[in-house]
């Protein structure tokens, strides 16, 4: 019982560290995703708007999906650090993307129209599971 206490005590500061990391990540993304957004997600959510809240929450999801594979699969901080700040970068841009791809968005968005925010967060995730999958390395090596 005692070889359980000490990997747990040896083992929890970095935990904290490595979440922690990831977490404060996450938070960057999602604020550079807000100000990368034509419209103004929570201002609409604050409104009541559901649809925008659907939006918000696939693309908050949709950002820690890569990022939970660079933290599963990094051997080090600055290795999660490096990847996920790549992952961000790539996801935010893919974001980007499909917003400019799907026309009037904004305003659909604005209009409460949940299919729109249906088809947003499909495209989020969709990506966000194939950067996952480039990012995670099962045997914990970079080439």
């Amino acid at each position: 019982m005692g070889s359980v206490f000490q990997s747990f005590q040896e083992g929890f500061p970095t935990f904290l560290m490595y979440t922690g990391t990831a977490g404060l990540m996450l938070i960057l993304a999602v604020v550079v995703y807000i100000l990368l957004t034509p419209w103004k997600e929570l201002a609409l959510v604050k409104g009541g708007n559901g649809t925008a809240g659907l939006a918000l929450s696939g693309a908050i999801v949709g950002l820690a999906i890569p990022l939970a594979s660079c933290l599963a699969s990094s051997v080090s901080l600055l290795d999660l650090v490096l990847w996920g700040v790549v992952s961000l970068i790539l996801q935010l841009l893919a974001y980007r993307l499909t917003d400019l791809l799907l026309k009037d968005l904004p305003e659909r968005i604005k209009n409460d129209e949940a299919g729109a925010a249906i088809v947003l967060i499909g495209t989020k995730l969709a990506s966000a599971m194939l950067l996952a999958a480039g990012l995670w390395d099962p045997v914990l090596q970079r080439l």
